[in-house]
């Protein structure tokens, strides 16, 4: 999941920052979903966000985007806040001893909210519908292991042929490779069934009113750049959500964050974030309350290299910008001391494969040693680097901050050029990109493949005709031997063999500083808990709307 639209910081005095310088198997699951909790039922809850890119399964992406998504529509399987995967409609699951054939079990007699059966079928279609090459779905490659998806993003089928359905409630997929740990990817929004009167990936007409099947349904329809609203599924198949309505304000991306704080303050808003020069108060005033919320999450932030054209298309320019910049200069002085730096790809909250200070040149800023590397790279004194960046999400000091240093240490002229969040998305993807990008990732489910495999497999590349490229791999990284080590470890059946597998695969992409880590994802929130019960942060960063009641 893209680290998002709304951006987690605010910076604050840039000033500081840069004076500090700086064999088969098969289980059987139970389906009730995860508990809710025991307050009363009823309420409104309210929140701002910043226009997401969608809110329909075909392409949604973001955070934003994510918590409307996740919260209309209900998969086979979801991930707890903590990182475990449990059953949703799934009520069994079932391997190949080859990895290769999984088949799943649905819980039989639930419903779209239109009345249509939620059936092996429907999630058939859903899949098939993201597939489609006319759908230009930037989040398709998660479905790039079933037999078919190829041919269909090709134009030259229209429907995988890894999907069948043996019977209403059996969902069988044969995978065009081994993937013992398929089943957990299927927790994505982009698995999720759909209804027949969801039609093609473009009718925007669904896409603007999803029908769905999850705890919350549409009340008319997305107002863009206005707001969304989500009234509670009385009919859902599973446990009840128990507030009445969620009413979600999309915010002017210019501010959105210091927005979300003045609406917290004002009591118009239920759950925040902050402008990082209000932390310290914010902390003082709330937590007290009980209303601070401060999670280290399975999120990254990096600068995202432009590793085929321009500047850095040479490893060592890239490793000549990581080691001129000073993180700890900038975390104290930007972020006020509330970030840690990174020194990996995968999130410290990984810790089966957490590899502390894999990149050498993110553990201590060192000037000499960038202007050695960024002269053999070429990378000369007076050459211009772009830098983009997405707007009014707080990114602007640290921006700066990281433009004066590089300019500082290696003489190039940094170009940093600020856009709303879409066109930054755009920007990435186009033909003949250059330079580097402000990037923060957050999984979409929890294993170390979701960083791995969308950021840095040259399948997650996905150019199209033009050159465009319309998978996650925006930095256009490639190294067939870092993909091999990514498929012998899908298909390795146990978990330590895999994880031994990703390791290697990090260190070979960290070598290549295929990405150029910046500091890992601290999430700080406020939430009206005087109000409600039950609130925390989901595994998306997103607030468990499902789990929320009133007192």
């Amino acid at each position: 999941m893209r680290g998002a639209n709304s951006a987690k910081w605010v910076a604050g005095a840039i000033v500081i920052a840069l004076a500090a310088t700086a064999c088969g198997g098969s289980d059987d699951d139970s389906s009730s979903g995860s508990g809710k909790g025991a307050g009363k039922a009823g309420g409104t809850f309210r929140l701002g966000i910043t226009e997401p890119v969608a809110i329909d399964p075909y392409n949604a992406q973001e955070s934003e985007g994510i918590l409307v998504t996740d919260n209309l529509f209900t998969g086979l399987y979801e991930p707890t806040a903590d990182g475990k995967v449990v059953p949703a409609l799934a009520t069994s699951k079932e391997v190949s001893a080859d990895g290769k054939t999984w088949t799943f079990k649905i819980k039989p007699g639930t419903k779209f909210t239109n009345g249509e059966a939620v059936d092996a079928e429907a999630f058939i279609r859903g899949w098939n519908r993201v597939a489609q090459k006319t759908a230009a779905s930037d989040v398709a490659y998660h479905l790039a292991g079933i037999a078919g998806f190829d041919d269909v993003q090709a134009g030259k089928a229209t429907t995988m042929s890894g999907l069948s359905a043996p019977d209403a409630n059996t969902l069988q997929v044969k995978l065009s490779a081994p993937d013992f740990e398929f089943y957990v990817k299927t927790t994505h929004t982009v698995f999720s069934p759909v209804p027949k009167v969801a039609g093609d990936a473009k009718n925007k007409t669904y896409n603007d009113a999803p029908i769905g099947n999850g705890p919350f349904k549409m009340q008319g329809s997305w107002q863009h750049n206005t707001s969304i609203t989500l009234v509670r599924n009385d009919d859902y198949g599973l446990t009840k959500a128990k507030l009445d309505e969620v009413k979600i304000s999309i915010l002017n991306s210019n501010n959105g964050v210091t927005l979300e704080y003045q609406g917290f303050e004002a009591g118009t808003f239920d759950w925040a974030r902050m402008p990082t020069p209000q932390l310290p108060a914010a902390k003082a005033k709330y937590d007290a309350q009980g209303e601070w919320i401060d999670e280290n999450t399975n999120g990254m932030n990096y600068l995202l290299p432009i590793t085929d054209n321009g500047p850095l298309k040479d490893k060592k320019a890239r490793e000549a910008i990581s080691y001129a910049i000073d993180r700890d200069a900038i975390i104290k002085g930007v972020f006020q001391g509330m970030q840690t730096k990174s020194t990996t790809i995968l999130p410290p909250a990984f810790t089966s494969v957490y590899q502390k200070d894999l990149c050498q040149s993110c553990i201590k800023s060192d000037p000499a040693k960038a202007k050695q590397l960024a002269k053999e790279a070429g990378l000369t004194p007076g050459t211009t680097l772009e830098l983009g960046y997405n707007t009014g999400a707080g990114h602007e000091e640290w921006i700066q901050a990281v433009k004066q240093q590089v300019e500082k240490v290696l003489g190039v002229k940094v170009k940093a050029t600020g856009k709303p969040f879409a066109e930054l998305l755009a920007d990435q993807q186009k033909p003949g990109a250059t330079g580097m990008y402000r990037f923060a990732w957050g999984a979409d489910y929890p294993t170390p493949d979701n960083f791995l495999y969308p950021l840095l497999d040259t399948a997650s590349i996905n150019k199209d005709a033009s050159g465009k490229v319309t998978g996650d791999n925006r930095g256009r990284y490639s190294n067939p031997a870092f993909d091999a080590l990514l498929a012998k470890a899908r298909a390795t059946e146990s978990e330590a063999g895999r994880n031994d597998l990703y390791k290697q695969a990090e260190k070979l992409a960290m070598d290549d500083m295929a990405l150029i880590p910046l500091w890992n994802r601290t999430q700080l929130r406020l939430a009206n808990t005087k109000k409600f019960a039950d609130i925390k942060m989901d595994f998306h960063e997103d607030p468990n709307l499902a789990e929320i009641s009133l007192k």
